[in-house]
């Protein structure tokens, strides 16, 4: 059973989320502070973790910091619609994925269904055991391990789906519509910035800025050479 954690001070959100996710078989564990959160999180180990940005005690973003140097469970923040500010540092910061507040619970629900199908199959990343080989970048996508220079790096599920996505196409530029439908999934609703976020954080792991070229007012394309 997958298990979910929300982190939210406002208890008609923790009720009305809970009401749509735990019909759908999920098991829900709610928190209403930041340390509490932090705590039920260690204690819980989610699969996948919804978490408002304003906590008391702990506010989300540095709640979701300290999780990220332990944990590679999938975030979905809450923001406030006008905090644009809280969107890209939550994603800087580790969050997966973000859901503006005021918020439809069909279209949470239907967020955390896809995550959770990401989860249970591995991630979007082609045929299992399939292996692409360029001059610098190796990607194994059955093992799901990325090396550098034979260099293994650390990336997370979104970072590993992005990077699988661009190479799976290299030399064709993809558009951040095609990435999020070929990353997030179909029923994506959120900002397509979030993809350039992810993407910057793809790129300084990889230590080479020219592996993934921007296309301006395009999108973005996979250079390294195949051997």
């Amino acid at each position: 059973m997958t298990k979910i954690l929300v982190v939210d001070d406002e208890p008609s959100i923790l009720n009305l989320v809970s009401a749509y996710l735990k019909p759908e078989g999920y098991e829900v564990y709610t928190a209403t502070d930041g340390p509490t959160g932090l705590k039920a999180a260690r204690a819980f180990k989610p699969d996948l973790l919804i978490l408002d940005v304003m906590l008391p005690g702990m506010d989300g973003l540095e709640l979701l910091s300290r999780l990220r140097r332990e944990s590679d469970m999938y975030v979905i923040l809450l923001t406030a619609r006008t905090e644009e500010t809280d969107k890209i540092v939550g994603l800087s910061v580790g969050a997966d994925d973000y859901v503006t507040k005021p918020f439809s619970p069909r279209e949470l629900t239907a967020r955390v269904k896809a995550a959770v199908r990401r989860l249970n199959t591995g991630g979007s990343s082609g045929a299992e055991g399939s292996v692409l080989s360029f001059r610098h970048v190796r990607i194994d996508a059955g093992a799901r391990q990325v090396t550098v220079d034979d260099q293994p790096i650390e990336l997370t599920a979104i970072e590993f789906d992005l990077l699988h996505a661009l190479a799976e196409n290299r030399g064709r530029v993809l558009t951040r519509e095609q990435l999020l439908e070929k990353v997030w999934g179909g029923t994506y609703y959120g900002e397509m910035r979030v993809v350039d976020v992810h993407l910057g954080h793809v790129r300084q792991k990889l230590g080479d800025g020219e592996i993934i070229a921007t296309v301006r007012g395009v999108g973005y394309r996979f250079d390294d050479e195949p051997l």
